[in-house]
């Protein structure tokens, strides 16, 4: 057996994983985009969608917060996305989800008005997609998407083109 496939039958661990995101994906390219890497996924990832709160800014902030942190699971890895996180290339992101391996891991998605301190704060590690500022929505397909080339590139998978810059 030679190439991916052999590459394939290499021991790898897998990571449950939890997507705890405020808003409520609807029908859309948002969705499909999602849904699209999610169902590659083994195992897929479990999403908690956390209502949208009304009112000032740092009111949402604070309640979106403390219904992120209500849903988390207990012994979990909590990585909260956010724009002043370490942004590691996709080797990196591997081998993070590699190191942390053996444990859940939450991956908490602010809305609107970004993560409350409080979340922040509670958070085991930050993460961020890069220097730009994505919606909230568009955010977890983004998410899928590595998660799906993190998978790849632990299995040895040829999705991953490594020599590309």
């Amino acid at each position: 057996m030679t190439g991916w496939a052999a590459r394939r039958r290499r021991k790898t661990t897998t990571n449950r994983v939890v997507i705890l995101a405020v808003g409520r994906l609807k029908p859309g390219p948002e969705r499909t985009l999602y849904e699209h890497y999610a169902a590659r996924l083994r195992p897929p990832p479990e999403v908690v969608e956390i209502a949208e709160a009304r009112g000032a800014p740092a009111e949402i902030r604070r309640r979106e917060g403390a219904a992120l942190l209500a849903a988390l699971p207990a012994n979990a890895m909590a990585v909260a996305l956010d724009l002043a996180g370490e942004a590691p290339g996709s080797e990196g992101f591997a081998g993070l989800l590699e190191r942390w391996s053996g444990r859940p891991v939450a991956f908490l998605i602010g809305g609107a008005e970004g993560l409350d301190p409080t979340v922040q704060a509670r958070a085991d590690h930050r993460l961020s997609l890069g220097p730009m500022t994505w919606p909230h929505f568009l955010v977890r397909g983004l998410l899928a998407e590595q998660l799906y080339r993190a998978q790849a590139i632990r299995q040895g998978h040829p999705y991953h083109r490594a020599w590309r810059p």
